[in-house]
């Protein structure tokens, strides 16, 4: 198994430690995911989110000189969150919409909403001060 930084890996967590978790990965490697690696949550107890024998998947964050591998399940999950598909997200019924259909509707909308305004302005005109002539 190809190790570099920037790729996700499957292992299981062998050991929980109060700063992290050992993870072994395939090809005999091990890897530690950092306790502020976790969740985008603060973590008080690592043990509310991981559990030694269960399987996780996260991205390698770190190598260094000596070949310990930093790993990251947080930033996984960013990545993750942001590749996600904008279409999901996309608001029921407007799609199919002509631009002709999208200007009218928006011409309507702001026609009804600028005339409300002028009412509203108009009406507060005649409400001012009367001022009474005393001889």
């Amino acid at each position: 198994m190809q190790i570099e930084v920037g790729k996700t890996v499957k292992g299981v967590i062998s050991k929980i430690t109060n700063f992290g978790a050992f993870v072994a990965l395939d090809g005999g490697k091990s890897g530690m995911i950092h306790i502020s690696e976790v969740s985008t949550d603060y973590v008080r107890d690592i043990h509310t989110y991981l559990n030694e024998g269960q399987t996780v998947e996260a991205i390698i964050i770190t190598i260094d000189e000596n070949n310990r591998i930093g790993l990251s399940i947080k930033k996984l999950l960013e990545i993750k969150k942001a590749t996600r598909q904008p279409d999901e997200y996309a608001p029921a019924g407007k799609q199919g919409q002509s631009f002709e259909d999208m200007m009218n509707r928006f011409k309507t909308e702001s026609d009804e909403k600028i005339s409300d305004l002028k009412k509203g302005v108009e009406s507060k005109r005649g409400s001012g001060f009367i001022k009474k002539n005393n001889k």
